[in-house]
C-alpha cells in the first residue's frame, strides 16, 4: 500500500463522516423546527381556551420544549461539522451525551419508583379526566393513548367516574359510562357506536372484557415501554454513534 494510498484513507473515512453528521444534524434540526411550530400553534390554540394548570397536563408545552431543544442542539451539530468547529462538536456530544443519561436515569427511576410515579400519573390523569371535555387538548391525548394502547382511564376503567358527565350519580346518555375511546373494536376499522360505553361503570370487569378495554392507560404504557426498552436504548446509542465517531475521524486530531 503506497504512502498517497495510505493518506486518502483517513481523509476518506473523515468526509464520509463529516457528510453523515451534517446529514442527521439537518435532518433533526428540520424536525425540531417543526415540532417548535406545532408547539408555538398548539400553544396558542390552549391560551384561548385553558382551563388546566400544569406542565403534565399540556403537551403544547412539552412540545415547545422538545423543539427548542431538538432545533438548538441539532443546529450546533450541524454548524460544527461543515465548519469543522471542533469546540461545538464536542459541545454537540457532550450535550446529546448528558441527554441520554438523563432518559437512561429517568428509566431506572420510574423502575426503582414504579409506585410513587404511577401515583403521580393517576393524581394528573384524574385531574384531566375531570375537565376532559372542558380541555381539548388533554382530551385529544388522552383519546389517543386510549386508542392506541387499548387502556381506559388512568388506573382502570373506574376513574371516568371522577367525570361530571360520566358519573354515576350525574343523569343524562353519559351517565356511568366511558368515552367510545374505550371500546374494543371487534373489526378493524369499525364504526363505533360513540354510546358503546353505556352504564359499564357500574358492571366488573369479567362482565367488559368484550365490551371496554378494563386496564388502565397508566400500566399500559408502562408496559409498552418495558417491553419496547431494548429497542428504545439501542436507538439511543445509534444516535450517539456519529458524535463518537466524529471525534476518532477528525483530521485536526492528527495535526500539530
Amino acid at each position: 500500500m503506497t504512502k498517497e494510498s495510505e493518506g486518502k484513507e483517513p481523509l476518506l473515512y473523515y468526509y464520509c463522516i463529516k457528510f453523515a453528521l451534517s446529514a442527521y444534524s439537518t435532518l433533526f434540526s428540520i424536525i425540531g423546527l417543526v415540532i417548535l411550530c406545532i408547539g408555538i400553534y398548539a400553544e396558542v390554540e390552549r391560551q384561548k381556551h385553558r382551563t388546566l394548570e400544569g406542565i403534565f397536563l399540556a403537551p403544547a408545552v412539552v412540545l415547545l420544549l422538545l423543539g427548542i431543544t431538538m432545533f438548538a442542539v441539532s443546529f450546533i451539530g450541524m454548524v460544527g461539522s461543515l465548519r469543522d468547529n471542533r469546540t461545538l462538536l464536542k459541545m454537540f456530544f457532550w450535550v446529546l451525551l448528558v441527554i441520554f443519561i438523563t432518559e437512561v436515569l429517568l428509566i431506572f427511576t420510574e423502575i426503582i419508583f414504579e409506585n410513587k410515579m404511577n401515583a403521580v400519573f393517576h393524581s394528573n390523569i384524574q385531574e384531566g379526566i375531570r375537565h376532559y371535555y372542558d380541555d381539548l387538548d388533554f382530551k385529544n391525548i388522552l383519546d389517543f393513548v386510549q386508542e392506541k394502547f387499548s387502556c381506559c382511564g388512568g388506573d382502570e376503567y373506574k376513574d371516568w367516574n371522577v367525570n361530571q358527565y360520566h358519573s354515576c350519580n350525574s343523569s343524562g346518555p353519559l351517565a356511568c359510562g366511558v368515552p367510545y375511546t374505550c371500546c374494543i373494536k371487534k373489526v378493524p376499522g369499525e364504526v363505533i357506536n360513540t354510546l358503546c360505553g353505556y352504564k359499564t361503570l357500574e358492571k366488573e370487569r369479567l362482565q367488559l372484557v368484550d365490551i371496554i378495554h378494563v386496564r388502565g392507560c397508566i400500566h399500559a404504557v408502562g408496559l409498552w415501554f418495558k417491553d419496547n426498552f431494548e429497542v428504545t436504548f439501542g436507538i439511543v446509542c445509534t444516535l450517539l454513534l456519529p458524535q463518537g465517531k466524529t471525534k476518532m475521524a477528525n483530521p485536526f486530531d492528527y495535526t500539530c
